[in-house]
């Protein structure tokens, strides 16, 4: 029986990238994978066929051989599937590492990098804009002074793993399937202590709270993180430490609200101010300032004040303070400015000094009509 076009196979057309191939074969060998469908032998040729299509595919010197000249281009025993035992085992590693833990047919003995920290703090909105200093504490995994790292008491150093030979892998052979997995003897290591340290129980690590004092530069934000190398958790067996992610938050203000470079409040005014105009004096971060209103202000109307915003910590000019004034409606009256305010309503009846209002009656007044 003749065997079918490797690129009909995967699904793929043959100009196909390398990351489409290796996506089409996901696909489908986690569709017919053996362990999904245990019963079904279609499904295990289907897998076969998908794994060999794969090898060749994948490869760039098999590929290029396969295109010129097909089935004939390659060694018949790799259109197997991997027969020959390290092949399969570098597919399978690769192409299913997401799906099984990673790493299959990688070492994972050795040195490895200590994992990063993520540490909040919470700030106050001028300790964001000027930039302050903070002390945190943060629990990590620090380095056993007493063994250096290496988990074995002093005077004696880890030996190399019998079962794995250092490697801290082991492969085992289930049938079609060579398959890699991590050494029970040593957990991956490669090594195994025969008389841990006692401080840290042959971990290397000891469980300890680091006080650092941490520069925040002036500008930051909701959100930005100021990264402190090697301030994570201590790497193993010898590994560089992780970095320590310290994340800003900043407090709710009693006045103002950031966005960007600029700042943003509210402007409470009287009635009167907003009919007759006044001068009032409005905070920013630096002080105080005097802001005119005009006579005839409405709420909502913007005010903008350069230069009283933020400098960005990334750079550029720094923003504006806008104040959005709000008329506010007097309560709790006392007869004498009930009065004064019934005599003013006789007054403007005829809305001519009210536009919006005038605007808002005449247009209901035509929405009624046509009715």
């Amino acid at each position: 029986m003749s065997k079918r076009d490797f690129y009909e196979v995967l699904g793929v057309e043959r100009g196909a990238s390398e990351a489409e191939i290796k996506k089409a074969y996901r696909r489908l060998a986690m569709k017919y994978h053996p362990d999904r469908n245990p019963d079904d032998k279609d499904a295990d040729d289907k897998f076969k066929e998908a794994t060999a299509a794969y090898e060749v595919l994948s490869d760039a010197q098999k590929r290029q051989a396969y295109d010129q000249f097909g089935h004939a281009g390659i060694d018949p025993q790799m259109g197997g599937a991997g027969q020959g035992g390290a092949g399969f085992s570098d597919i399978f590693g690769d192409v299913f590492s997401d799906f099984f833990g990673g790493g299959a047919g990688r070492s994972r003995g050795g040195p490895q990098r200590g994992s990063d920290l993520r540490y909040t703090i919470e700030i106050s909105l001028e300790e964001a804009v000027r930039g302050t200093t903070v002390e945190i504490r943060v629990p990590t995994l620090a380095e056993c002074k007493t063994c250096d790292g290496s988990g074995a008491k002093k005077g004696t150093s880890p030996s190399t793993c019998s079962t794995c030979q250092g490697v801290g892998q082991i492969r085992m052979q289930q049938g079609f399937f060579a398959v890699q997995q991590t050494c029970p003897r040593c957990h991956g290591s490669g090594q195994t202590i025969t008389d841990p340290c006692q401080t840290c129980r042959g971990q290397g690590r000891v469980e300890e709270t680091k006080t650092l004092s941490v520069k925040v530069p002036a500008g930051v934000d909701v959100g930005d993180r100021i990264r402190l190398s090697g301030e994570g958790e201590a790497g193993v067996q010898g590994g560089p430490a992780g970095d320590l992610y310290v994340v800003v938050n900043v407090k709710a203000h009693d006045f103002f609200e950031r966005d960007g470079r600029n700042l943003h409040c509210e402007v409470p005014i009287s009635i009167v101010d907003a009919a007759l105009g006044g001068e009032l004096e409005v905070p920013t971060l630096d002080g105080r300032v005097k802001l005119k209103i005009p006579e005839g202000t409405q709420t909502g109307k913007l005010f903008r004040l350069r230069g009283k915003g933020v400098t960005p910590v990334r750079g550029g000019g720094v923003g504006d303070l806008i104040c959005r004034v709000v008329v506010e409606t007097p309560v709790s009256l006392n007869k004498r400015q009930r009065e004064l305010l019934e005599e003013l309503r006789e007054t403007l009846k005829d809305n001519s000094h009210s536009p919006k209002a005038k605007g808002w009656f005449d247009g209901m007044k035509r929405f009624f009509g046509d009715k």
